[in-house]
């Protein structure tokens, strides 16, 4: 029969067995005195002797005359593992041994593994046996215990009854007379005469569908709790059911998409049980330690994970427990449970869409592994493609990014496609956060904390290479791709296992060890160039002894033909990176990325605000300092705003992912409050409104939002450019922007052409003077600058008027273009008829077109209240010249006026106000840009609420 293994030290031991058979991991054995010629004195004496013996050392049983050792080569321990009472018996072990297990056992390298092995299969031997047997060989008076624990205790059928006592459960001064039944699990009391039953914690079992049974110990009020779930579980709807056959095609039922149910490593390399390659026995093994590993800590969502979990895990996990394991490790089966049906939908929302990522997905999808057979065909191509698809309509903030593709190429070898949807999942949104975006902030972190720890253990390599950016560069690919894009596929996996255990600090130690084992060559670099080549060699030399992929996939590395480079087992260097630095905790990890997030993170804003500093530089005049303070309240004025409105068009369209300069756009609003802070002039009523006139004529896209070069351009205008370009975009605000052809081009490019402004219009930009001169110390003269310009233009107008009136009437089409216009257009008014017309009320001034032979008499262009301006028409013109032979919508051409209609061009209003001193003079005066910027950082805050 089989024995549970107890370890025998033969060293000193009574030499009472003799050896019948050996070999290099086992011996029979055989009792001495049994099987021998017990003729003669002597033979008499030694069975006497060995029956005497075997009666004092073993009072209860007889000793059986077989036994089995197990042994190795490199000790002097041996097991006990079989017995038998006779020589057939025994054999039948023997022969066993030798055609089911001595063929395995030369696949492993230590005898510790070896004895590993073989004890788990001879607990599972006997734990066969057990379960077969025990009816049969259980007496009557066991079977009524077996029947009275059942039911006493009502625990799951598979609970087992080992033993069982009659005990007293002392409690107080009276002890209860009862029975203690010991089974596979519990230790359970029951008392006949207090009739109470005792259980040694307050515990809930819920059984699976799947025939796993889940225990929570020390429940407090687990009754409730158990009527909860109860209630859960009857209400629930069903899950969608997939198609339990075998034989499936690998389809999901219920989806118009085909999703494959099947790993791509099932498909293209299935399992060959019948292969008996080396590399494949040694897969077998993994296999069986893992089922070793379950049955003795469970498996799935209830499995314990404990040091000898880690040590599989290092040794790299079976082909095809992998997907399995995956899932549990990272928490995607979870996901995946609680959203039934979930990627389904996805796909068909996504799927025929077209957006920038599904673009970026369809460039990268023949990047993805191309070495591989899966990814050669469509089958791996169109899953890809379905994943990456569905993610990026999951997550539109993350969409798609490089290194994705190759994670998920990955994941979907070894997991089915939905699986790998959501594995893909957990990495981006929880393992590794921030990582997949434009800006690769949580890469960034994590190189921060890489660097923290060379310095901490590699201090000999740190004092060598001051500079650690270089490893930072270097290190990129590592953390994005987990490895994947510098080892070789049959490589990267085990690093992949490691990671969904361990999650980042996986990496980071075998980061650490990459360097230490690569620290002589390293000191002896003298550029980053060199560094990198020999980091790259490393790479190339790291082997999978164990991979039982076939060589079609493996990937040749430089330099596979290479006798001199010494090859590396992946393996062996990841469990060199649980040696060195195992110590190091995944809560000492996060403590370092919350430590050095701050910095990344400020570091990528100084990078971005330097850019958009260096770019908008180019187009105004403020300085250095001043465009500095002056982006600090554009990105305050953004956050501000955001947090005191929640649905703010800024923050809805804020995207980390744009180009610099549109990092942080401002709205109608938060623009207005900006603009009144900055603008030069005083805060009177009719200036505060201009804001909103400003932002539609600043905002060139058209996309309701300011960016910082946007509004800049704007201040630099009204800050640091000349008379002229200030008063243009004042005229430019008070225009109708329905009747400019390219209206974003006007405010920042001087055209030829004239532009005309309406009655309403020019009297909008009369008061926007006035209150722009409101406060001024010459704020009486400039009064009375505008005053006497209004009324000159005014005045012009009317002669303007006379003349068309009195001139012929033609038609457009008949009307030269090239001689109409100098014989009937006012001349601009000179300085001395300006001022002619500034004085007494009732003299005339000379008008400009008593010049043309056809000019009426003074008393015929004397202003009257019929002169006041009638509502604007749908393109405001000026009325001066006659009609051209132009297109009636063209807001440049003045015959566009019908009768009654009247307005002034940008050209007249500039001439007219350069021969006023002090309003030229008011307009070029220099601005102290300083106080008012200190001024608007001050209350910056109080105009928010």
């Amino acid at each position: 029969m089989w024995l549970k293994p107890e370890e025998v030290l033969l060293k000193n031991a009574l030499k009472l067995w003799v050896t019948e058979k050996s070999n290099d991991y086992f011996v029979l054995q055989r009792r001495r005195g049994y099987g021998e010629d017990s003729g003669g004195l002597t033979g008499n004496v030694t069975v006497s002797a060995v029956g005497t013996l075997d009666t004092v050392l073993d009072s209860t049983a007889k000793v059986a005359p077989f036994r089995i050792l197990h042994q190795t080569p490199d000790s002097q321990v041996y097991w006990s593992i079989a017995c038998g009472a006779s020589l057939e018996e025994i054999s039948q072990h023997w022969d066993w041994l030798q055609q089911n297990i001595i063929r395995t056992l030369s696949v492993f390298d230590s005898g510790e593994d070896i004895t590993s092995f073989v004890q788990g299969k001879i607990r599972g031997l006997i734990a066969e046996e057990g379960t077969s047997a025990a009816d049969e060989e259980d007496p009557e008076r066991f079977r009524e215990a077996v029947l009275r624990f059942e039911r006493l205790f009502g625990l799951p059928q598979r609970e087992k009854l080992v033993t069982y006592f009659s005990c007293s459960y002392w409690r107080g001064r009276v002890p209860n007379q009862g029975w203690i039944y010991l089974s596979t699990n519990f230790l359970c009391f029951y008392s006949y005469i207090v009739e109470l039953p005792d259980r040694g914690s307050r515990a809930l079992t819920v059984c699976l569908r799947g025939k796993r049974a889940l225990r929570f110990s020390e429940v407090r009020d687990f009754e409730r709790l158990a009527a909860t779930i109860r209630r859960k579980c009857g209400t629930a709807g069903s899950p969608q059911h997939y198609i339990s056959n075998p034989d499936e095609e690998g389809v999901m039922v219920g989806q118009s998409q085909a999703v494959s149910t099947e790993a791509l490593m099932n498909v293209f390399h299935p399992h060959d049980a019948e292969n008996l390659d080396p590399k494949m026995l040694k897969e077998r093994m993994k296999e069986q330690s893992w089922q070793i590993h379950f049955a003795e800590y469970g498996r799935g969502t209830g499995m314990f994970c404990t040091k000898k979990t880690r040590d599989l895990i290092v040794r790299g996990v079976p082909e095809t427990l992998r997907g399995e394991l995956w899932m549990l490790f990272s928490g995607a089966v979870h996901d995946m449970t609680s959203h039934p049906g979930y990627y389904g939908r996805l796909l068909e929302e996504c799927m025929g869409s077209s957006s920038l990522a599904c673009d970026e997905i369809e460039r990268d999808l023949h990047r993805s592994l191309p070495e591989h057979p899966a990814f050669q065909s469509d089958t791996g191509i169109s899953a890809l493609r379905r994943v990456l698809t569905a993610y990026a309509h999951r997550n539109p903030k993350i969409g798609y990014c490089q290194a994705m593709n190759i994670l998920t190429s990955v994941l979907l070898l070894y997991a089915k496609e939905e699986e790998a949807f959501w594995l893909l999942v957990a990495v981006c949104e929880r393992m590794l956060p921030d990582y997949f975006n434009r800006r690769i902030i949580g890469a960034l972190v994590d190189q921060a904390v890489f660097e923290e720890l060379i310095r901490e253990h590699l201090t000999q390599l740190t004092e060598h290479m001051t500079d650690l950016s270089f490893f930072s560069s270097v290190s990129l690919s590592w953390f994005l791709t987990l490895f994947i894009s510098v080892l070789p596929i049959e490589s990267a996996v085990n690093v992949v296992d490691c990671f969904f255990y361990d999650g980042i600090k996986a990496i980071l130690q075998l980061g650490l060890a990459v360097l230490d084992y690569n620290m002589d060559n390293l000191l002896c670099c003298h550029d980053d160039a060199e560094a990198v080549t020999v980091l790259n060699r490393f790479f190339d030399s790291v082997t999978n002894k164990d991979s039982p992929l076939p060589a079609t996939v493996q990937q040749a590395s430089a330099t596979a033909n290479d006798k001199s480079i010494q090859k590396v087992d992946i393996s062996d260097l990841i469990k060199e990176a649980y040696e060195k630095y195992g110590d190091i905790r995944t809560e000492e990890v996060e403590n370092m990325r919350k430590r050095n997030k701050l910095y990344v993170i400020q570091t990528l804003e100084d990078t971005t605000k330097q850019n958009v500093l260096r770019v908008v530089a180019q187009d105004v005049k403020f300085s250095a300092a001043q465009l500095d303070e002056l982006y600090m309240l554009f990105k305050k004025q953004h956050f501000v705003s955001c947090y005191w409105s929640v649905c703010s068009p800024a923050l809805q369209n804020h995207d980390p992912s744009l180009p610099y300069l549109d990092q942080y756009q401002l709205d109608q609003s938060q623009f207005s409050s900006l603009f009144n802070l900055l603008q030069p002039w005083t805060t009177h009523t009719h200036v505060r409104s201009l804001a909103r006139s400003a932002f539609r004529l600043l905002d060139e896209n058209g996309d309701g939002l300011v960016n910082f070069k946007e509004f800049m351009c704007g201040l630099d205008i009204l800050y640091n450019r000349s008379f002229t370009e200030k008063l243009k975009f004042l005229f430019k605000l008070h225009l109708q922007p329905g009747k400019l052809i390219a209206w974003s081009s006007l405010v920042f490019h001087c055209r030829n052409s004239s532009f005309y402004t309406s009655g309403v219009q020019f009297i909008g930009l009369t008061k926007t003077l006035y209150g722009v001169f409101h406060g001024n110390e010459e704020e009486e003269s400039l009064y009375r600058a505008v005053a006497r310009v209004t009324s000159l233009l005014l005045r012009m107008e009317e002669v303007g008027r006379k003349l068309q009136e009195s001139s012929p009437q033609k038609t457009p089409q008949s009307t030269p273009t090239s001689t109409a216009q100098p014989e009937t257009s006012p001349t601009l008014p000179t300085s001395s008829e300006t001022e002619t017309l500034a004085e007494g009320e009732g003299d005339q001034p000379e008008s400009p077109a008593n010049q043309q032979e056809t000019a009426p008499s003074h008393s015929d262009i004397t202003p009257t209240s019929t002169s006041r301006p009638s509502t604007p028409t749908s393109s405001p013109t000026g009325t001066s010249s006659p009609v051209l032979d132009t297109p009636t919508d063209t807001p440049s051409s003045p015959s566009a006026v019908r009768d009654g209609d009247w307005s002034f061009s940008f050209e007249q209003i500039l001439a007219s106000l350069l021969n006023e001193p002090s309003v030229v003079r008011f307009f070029e005066r220099a601005i102290d840009t300083d106080s008012v910027i200190a001024h608007a950082r001050k209350n910056q805050l109080k105009d928010e609420h």
